[in-house]
């Protein structure tokens, strides 16, 4: 029991350690702060406070809802109260019987406030009436109903343009967990899989990678977050994917490769990050976004390679397995790049890649019955 706890909490603490040291979360969050910004350079986001506006938290849009409705309808009842107490109209100032009022029934701060939240919400109950008598109160009728359909279009466009944005189209896109290395086509690669949970297209899909990585210059210069180039292909490609079913990337593992000098047993001593973008336009709103997730080497696996989770029923429809699309198999992988590519017959069966819970190894005994694609 103990035990188990304390393996528990190792695992967490290995998680939250592995999420500090990342710069993309699994999720595609930057993990970056930015320090001693200029005073000025803040005003810059109130420059572009529609972007502001739409960037922030959900928490703080909907206070901003509250407090601007709110608000201006106490502001405006304040103005209806002190054009009522100008002519006279309040209860304590005792106006005649054959007084005339600027606003029928507005007699104290309450009914103010009541009449200028049903000015600008265009409800109208007909209690409170304006009346032509108060040039004045009819001026500021006019421009809270404008201020008002001024504050309902850019609430409304914030609110839309938050539910609309294209990270949202992005939380359906799904890399695998870990990523593995095998042999492919006659290469030794690095593989990922990536799906599309949604049956609408990804238009002009386009996958690379940055390998980032801290490097010694010649000068003695430490360089943090170097960036690498990383291509990745798949079977029809690497432009323009047909992006209807899940999909396995293919990084080729050759002497340009970062990964050439890395061997299975110095895999995970290494300090890296690979970061994968997914760049594409979603098919439904012609909106572009971009999906990111981030390896590091304690999640790549070598030796293993994924299952295959598409297949033809007999009626010829294709099916798509997604409760195959964590597991993988071992298969024989050489040792390191250079063994593959200069020894020939250089392989193993490694099962030194690292597990997890939510990457799951089988073994296969049988021929699976369906039709690969």
């Amino acid at each position: 029991m103990f035990g188990f706890v304390s393996k528990c909490i190792q695992s967490c603490m290995g998680e939250r350690t592995s999420r500090k040291t990342r710069l993309v979360t699994k999720d595609g969050r930057c993990n970056i702060e930015y320090g001693n910004i200029k005073y000025s350079n803040h005003l810059s986001f109130l420059a572009d406070f529609w972007t502001t506006f739409v960037e922030i938290r959900w928490r703080f849009v909907l206070f901003l809802f509250i407090a601007s409705f709110t608000l201006s309808w106490f502001i405006f009842g304040l103005l209806w109260y002190w054009i009522s107490r100008s002519n006279g109209d309040l209860t304590w100032q005792n106006p005649a019987e054959d007084h005339t009022p600027c606003v029928d029934n507005v007699v104290g701060m309450t009914t103010a406030f009541l009449y200028s939240l049903e000015t600008q919400t265009t409800i109208g109950y007909g209690g409170r009436a304006l009346t032509p008598h108060c040039p004045g109160a009819v001026a500021l009728l006019i421009i809270q109903s404008l201020l008002g359909a001024i504050i309902n279009c850019f609430m409304c466009g914030v609110i839309l343009s938050k539910i609309s944005l294209p990270k949202k189209r992005a939380k359906t896109i799904s890399f695998s967990d870990m990523a593995v290395i095998s042999p492919k086509n006659g290469s030794l690669c690095l593989s990922i899989r990536v799906a599309n949970l949604r049956k609408t297209l990804m238009i002009g899909s386009q996958i690379y990678g940055k390998l980032l990585r801290t490097t010694n210059t010649a000068d003695g210069d430490t360089v943090i977050m170097d960036q690498v180039n990383i291509d990745f292909i798949v079977d029809a490609g690497k432009d323009n994917l047909f992006f209807v079913c899940p999909l396995t990337l293919y990084h080729m593992i050759d002497k340009s490769s970062p990964f050439f000098e890395m061997a299975v047993d110095t895999l995970h001593k290494q300090d890296f990050e690979l970061v994968v973008f997914l760049d594409g336009t979603a098919e439904s709103t012609s909106s572009a976004c971009q999906v990111r997730t981030s390896f590091v080497p304690q999640e790549i696996m070598w030796g293993y390679n994924f299952l295959p989770i598409i297949s033809r029923s007999k009626e010829g429809k294709y099916r798509v397995d997604f409760s195959n699309f964590s597991k993988v198999v071992p298969v024989a992988t050489a040792h390191c790049p250079y063994c593959y590519h200069n020894i020939k017959g250089h392989h193993h069966h490694s099962r030194d890649g690292h597990d997890n819970q939510g990457f799951e190894v089988i073994e296969i005994n049988d021929p699976p019955n369906f039709t690969k694609m």
